[in-house]
């Protein structure tokens, strides 16, 4: 149920369990749709390269560009791959 939400409205995770939080699958689901999405994973989660450069990607255009890159971790602000 959740993946299938996450899928449609991304930022339907923030009211997912932080067990699906933590879930890569739904997380990358959830960051596809909308990349600031990036802002309810699990700590770890925003901390994984591979959901950081879905999240940057996918971002939506809006008042804030760039946000999802915000969300994610220093270390991977910091990483030229992902910026």
């Amino acid at each position: 149920v959740v993946l299938a939400a996450v899928r449609k409205h991304g930022r339907a995770l923030e009211w997912a369990s932080e067990h699906m939080r933590n879930d890569k699958d739904v997380v990358l689901a959830a960051v596809r749709e909308h990349g600031t999405a990036l802002e309810w994973a699990s700590e770890r989660l925003r901390n994984d390269k591979d959901v950081a450069l879905t999240a940057v990607r996918d971002d939506k255009p809006g008042p804030e560009p760039a946000r999802a890159l915000g969300i994610a971790s220093k270390r991977l602000r910091d990483d030229r791959d992902v910026v």
